[in-house]
C-alpha cells in the first residue's frame, strides 16, 4: 500500500510480537509518542474490546500510584492523563479520520483512574471499580451521552468517559462505605 494518501488511510506498519500486523494511522508509527499513548502501550490495539482491555490495562497502574502517592496522587495522575489524552486522542483521530476509533483506549485509562480515586488498592473494589466504570461507558448515562453525541474531536473522546467515571466512582463509593470502608 502507498505511503501516499488522504488522513483516514490506515497502512500497516508494525506488528505486535505474534507475526500480525497492526493497522495504524498514516504517519503515526508503533514507536509515535501519540500512537504509544493513544492506545495505551497497543493495548488498544488488541483485536475484542479494546474499551474494556483499556480499562483492564489501566488497573495495575492506578494500583501502584494509588499506593505510592494517595487518593491525591491518583487524581493528579488522571488530570494529567487527561490530558496527555487530548493530545494523543486529537491526533490519533485526526490521523485516523474516525471520530472515535476503537483503538484510542486513553481516555478509558483517565476514567478508570478517576473512578478508583475513592476507594485504597483492594482487590474487590478495584475489581467493582472496573465493573462500574464498563457499565458506566458502555451505557454512557446522560450527560455522557450528550458529550458522545455533541462534543468531537479528543475533547469528545476524553470527556465523555469523564462524565461516565463520574457516575461510576459515586457507585463504588457508596458501595465502599456500605461495605464499612
Amino acid at each position: 500500500m502507498s505511503s501516499v494518501g488522504c488522513a483516514s488511510e490506515v497502512r500497516r506498519n508494525g506488528e505486535d510480537g505474534l507475526g500480525r500486523k497492526l493497522n495504524l494511522p498514516e504517519g503515526l508509527g508503533p514507536g509515535h509518542p501519540a500512537a504509544l499513548l493513544a492506545t495505551w502501550f497497543g493495548v488498544g490495539l488488541l483485536p475484542k474490546a479494546p474499551g474494556t482491555w483499556g480499562s483492564l490495562a489501566a488497573l495495575p497502574f492506578a494500583w501502584f500510584i494509588r499506593d505510592d502517592f494517595g487518593a491525591v496522587g491518583l487524581a493528579v495522575a488522571a488530570a494529567g492523563i487527561f490530558v496527555v489524552g487530548l493530545w494523543a486522542a486529537s491526533l490519533y483521530i485526526h490521523r485516523v479520520g474516525e471520530a472515535d476509533p476503537g483503538a484510542v483506549v486513553i481516555d478509558e485509562v483517565a476514567g478508570q483512574w478517576l473512578v478508583l480515586v475513592v476507594v485504597p488498592p483492594d482487590l474487590f473494589l478495584y475489581s467493582a471499580g472496573f465493573v462500574l466504570f464498563r457499565i458506566a461507558d458502555i451505557f454512557k448515562p446522560w450527560p455522557a451521552s450528550w458529550i458522545d453525541r455533541t462534543v468531537k474531536g479528543g475533547l469528545g473522546v476524553m470527556l465523555d468517559d469523564t462524565a461516565a467515571a463520574l457516575y461510576a466512582g459515586v457507585a463504588l463509593y457508596v458501595l465502599s462505605r456500605f461495605m464499612g470502608g
